[in-house]
């Protein structure tokens, strides 16, 4: 019986990442007004948190980025750093989520001086579920791999920003497949403002 339930977790993941779709350009995001699904995610040290833990808090700006690899996530972490402060007066909580191995969020921690929280979804499974995981070319293997562990999918999140509130509703988001192409902190600070106003 054992086996045939680990049998059953195989095959569902397998169908779950023969779905993703090949490019960046062809995800299908959750849209506006739409409710995250409950998944989990891993905390710096490993920890297992649920995302309605994560917003239960208040408003959310929650951040998905390739990894502590890419020089187009690395700059713009550091740009929403430097509106952290007039962020969190408005109310939010700041979440940036990578595929990274826990173990590795640390460098990006210390590389981009951040004070905001990074989060591990290693899986995939948060990315899966919000639409906007792709299968990684072939060519990131290696890389994901040394970034995600050994057992690492080779799937990868279209760069998104959204803006969650405690019911776990999107209120507003920023998805480009074009990884050089972000939100910018002044449009994002602008942002921020209308919906801390609205409740």
């Amino acid at each position: 019986m054992r086996l045939l339930t680990v049998l059953a977790l195989i095959f569902l993941t397998s169908a779950i990442y023969a779905q993703l779709p090949e490019k960046a350009e062809d995800v299908s995001p959750l849209l506006i007004g739409e409710k995250i699904p409950e998944t989990q995610v891993l905390t710096i040290d490993g920890k297992i948190v649920s995302t309605e833990e994560l917003f239960k808090t208040g408003k959310t700006i929650l951040i998905f980025y390739r990894g502590g690899w890419c020089p187009y996530c690395n700059t713009h972490l550091s740009e929403v750093g430097k509106i952290e402060s007039e962020l969190r007066a408005l109310g939010y909580t700041i979440i940036a989520i990578s595929p990274d191995a826990p173990e590795n969020l640390k460098k990006s921690v210390d590389k981009n001086k951040l004070t905001y929280t990074l989060m591990s979804d290693k899986t995939g499974a948060l990315a899966k579920s919000m639409g906007i995981a792709f299968k990684a070319p072939q060519p990131y293997e290696k890389l994901l791999t040394s970034n995600q562990g050994e057992e690492a999918e080779l799937h990868l999140p279209v760069p998104a920003l959204f803006i969650v509130n405690q019911e776990s509703e999107i209120l507003f988001e920023y998805i480009n497949p074009n990884y050089k192409k972000r939100i910018s902190g002044d449009l994002l600070l602008s942002t921020a403002k209308v919906f801390a106003r609205k409740d």
